[in-house]
């Protein structure tokens, strides 16, 4: 595997991670006032700038 791809596909199993919801137990702990992600991404509208990931030596 190439060193590029194993980069690429780092930071896109970061982004997966990143889009899941606010745990229960959160929600709970804070009597429903946090509910939603902020950091919520649509895969439609919103697009991650994938061309600045690559490091510039």
């Amino acid at each position: 595997m190439a060193k590029n791809n194993l980069e690429t596909k780092l930071r896109l199993g970061k982004k997966t991670r990143q889009e899941r919801g606010v745990p229960v137990f959160a929600v709970v702990r804070s009597k429903r006032k946090v509910r939603t992600n902020p950091k919520r991404r649509n895969w439609r509208r919103d697009k991650m700038n994938t061309r600045n990931w690559r490091k510039r030596k």
